[in-house]
């Protein structure tokens, strides 16, 4: 699980990186836009590309971290071992959600690629974005069947308070 959780953190990592450049670039572009009168062609497109190729990337560490919404009003004083069953059970549902998402964006990429698809004002092409996000869903489909299989370590939630829930 410690290498999931590497590999999580670095799809953060990247997904950050790329949120920040998305910053910076729409901050270059309306600055230009006011200063010099002159934006920089397509941001809104790009934009739009990182930042679905960011929500992709952070979807493994918030599965890793256990930080998807969990509704527990109706098992909050059910037994452990029942919360530990539906924890489970949770995580295999988002696991087989994550893998058919993968599949049909892989799909999607490739007939975009195929169809040489891509945005109306810079053409850029469009089986980039695809390709981008399929790794973090991948990714989370994987860590959400591991956390399936194994569970929840009782010792991963004692040492980060933020994944007792």
């Amino acid at each position: 699980m410690k290498i999931l959780g590497t590999l999580a953190k670095l799809c953060a990592i990247l997904a950050g990186l790329l949120m920040v450049f998305i910053t910076l670039m729409t901050v270059t572009s309306v600055l230009g836009r006011d200063l010099v009168g002159k934006a920089i062609t397509g941001d809104f497109e790009l934009s739009g590309a990182a930042c679905g190729a960011a929500v992709g990337l952070f979807l493994p560490w918030c599965q890793y971290q256990r930080g998807n919404i969990i509704v527990d009003f109706f098992t909050a004083k059910t037994s452990e071992a029942t919360q530990s069953w539906l924890d489970r059970a949770g995580a295999l549902v988002l696991g087989i959600v994550m893998a058919v998402l993968a599949w049909r964006t892989t799909l999607g990429g490739i007939s975009s690629f195929k169809s040489n698809s891509g945005t109306m004002m810079l053409g850029f092409p469009e089986w980039i974005v695809y390709s981008a996000i399929v790794p973090g869903l991948a990714l989370t489909a994987v860590i959400a069947f591991t956390q399936a299989i194994q569970g929840f370590a009782k010792e991963e939630t004692e040492s980060n308070p933020e994944l007792a829930v």
